[in-house]
């Protein structure tokens, strides 16, 4: 009888140890993604970063400005492509709070719709930065904003305008002057800034209207197929003439486009119809090398810079927060404007 105790106790002793040693192995096994973070990455800084897309040049530099600019800091990214969707931007930045990234930085595809997550990340003590967009939402669920000046690039397109045709001998004070306008992702901030910032200028010459508005999707695509479409609503009216591009009967003098791929969208569709567009005065935003070109070549008459060189800010922004500081609500980079008028033999290659 003394015997079939012990071998109960020894059985018993047994299971025990086993079921404690699989909770330690179950334990080491849920922290050791934490741990090879830290050992194996040598303390790195881990920014988990949401890219809305490589819809364009600019876009795809602006994702490796931020690669480039991570390695050289010693700071890991955990990376996601929206390709272009918001669903899949909140899918990405939830997953960078399961894993506790110590920052994330996305760039928003529109202004709404953000402030379920952003609880999140702030609940879970992670703070986050805006990328090249702005949002709509409580400014104390994230950190802050670094990118372009949207106000100011359309002020800046709209200067060039209102200069150039003050100086030009041909156009009378009672002319008219129609603009079309393409525009970029429908509820995006920098859309919004850009029209906003272009309006508030040419409001102060009556001559200047915007006959048409449309949404290009910032793609080149979008800009090739509005293009097109115009055309052929003008030839279908039975009165298509090519000595410019046409509105429901109206010369088009000004095009105004939120971003260079609409813009060479657009400068495709002309060139494949033959429509001289010369006398038109074409302004895009952005200075892909693509545009830069096509001003030199006199297919553009003025690009404002859209700055995609966002990496090396971002990383110091990163930094600070990881210290504990605080970082500035907004910070703007630094862009040109390129012209008819410059000497183009100072111009550097873009590099995208």
């Amino acid at each position: 009888m003394k015997l079939k105790v012990k071998n109960l106790v020894l059985i018993l002793s047994a299971l025990i140890f086993a079921v404690v040693l699989l909770i330690i192995i179950f334990t080491i096994g849920k922290k050791r993604p934490s741990e090879k973070k830290t050992a194996e990455n040598h303390d790195k800084l881990i920014l988990g970063f949401s890219q809305i897309g490589s819809e364009s040049a600019w876009r795809s530099r602006n994702t490796q400005s931020i690669f480039e600019a991570a390695e050289e800091n010693n700071i890991q990214i955990l990376f996601d492509d929206a390709q272009q969707k918001q669903e899949n931007q909140l899918k990405a930045i939830r997953s960078f709070i399961v894993y506790q990234v110590d920052v994330i930085a996305f760039v928003p595809i529109v202004e709404d719709g953000w402030d379920n997550v952003l609880q999140e990340a702030r609940d879970a003590g992670i703070p986050v930065i805006l990328v090249d967009r702005q949002i709509n939402a409580d400014s104390s669920l994230y950190a802050g904003f670094l990118g372009e000046n949207g106000l100011e690039e359309g002020r800046k397109a709209a200067q060039f305008l209102l200069q150039k045709i003050q100086n030009d001998e041909d156009v009378s004070i009672s002319q008219k002057i129609n603009i079309l306008e393409l525009s970029g992702t429908e509820n995006s901030s920098v859309v919004r800034e850009r029209a906003k910032g272009f309006r508030e200028v040419i409001e102060k010459d009556s001559r200047l209207q915007i006959i048409h508005s449309e949404d290009g999707d910032f793609l080149r695509s979008r800009g090739k197929e509005i293009t097109e479409s115009l055309i052929q609503k003008a030839r279908d009216s039975g009165n298509y003439k090519n000595d410019a591009l046409y509105f429901e009967g109206q010369k088009i003098d000004v095009v105004y486009s939120h971003n260079d791929s609409m813009t060479l969208g657009f400068l495709d569709s002309i060139e494949n119809y033959g429509v001289n567009t010369g006398d038109t005065i074409i302004i895009s935003i952005d200075a892909e090398q693509k545009s830069i070109d096509a001003l030199v070549r006199g297919k553009l008459n003025c690009v404002v810079e859209c700055n995609p060189n966002l990496g090396p800010m971002l990383m110091n922004l990163v930094k600070m927060i990881a210290r504990g500081n605080k970082i500035p609500r907004i910070t703007y980079i630094e862009e040109k404007v390129f012209t008819e008028d410059d000497d183009f033999a100072l111009y550097e290659p873009r590099g995208y």
